[in-house]
């Protein structure tokens, strides 16, 4: 078995747009940054991220992006729009955000839990690397 290193990446998301910030911490997640990539092995680093608080999103998605949700029971589809799903817990829409951008595989639920979500700017981790 191959032994990984793993660093902490920090991000800070003031003014940062959602999707072009899950899309960096997707790859840090899964490992696609280093040069011994490998699929099969759970190679990513740690991410840290604070004032989610702070993202944005684009064009209309304020009102206009829906998340949806199925209890399994006819009539059991729940929506909601992005503003309402942000207002109840900002750091749910980064999350789904980069779970979605994940492959869909036994090794999903290891890399989410390699992230760290914080609304201010105070966060308890060690970071060796920052990225602006």
């Amino acid at each position: 078995m191959k032994q990984v290193t793993r660093k902490y990446h920090s991000f800070d998301a003031e003014g940062k747009v959602l999707g072009r910030l899950a899309v960096e911490i997707a790859r840090i997640l899964s490992g696609r940054h280093r040069a011994d990539f490998t699929p099969n092995i759970d190679g990513g680093d740690f991410v840290v991220v604070t004032n989610v608080s702070g993202i944005t999103v684009t064009g209309g998605k304020e009102k206009k992006k829906m998340y949806h949700r199925y209890s399994g029971y006819p009539g059991g589809l729940k929506t909601l729009r992005y503003e309402e799903v942000r207002d109840r817990d900002v750091k749910c829409v980064l999350e789904k955000a980069v779970y979605g951008m994940l492959p869909a595989n036994k090794l999903r639920a290891a890399r989410m839990k390699r992230l760290f979500l914080f609304e201010g700017k105070e966060q308890p981790h060690t970071i060796h690397v920052t990225h602006e």
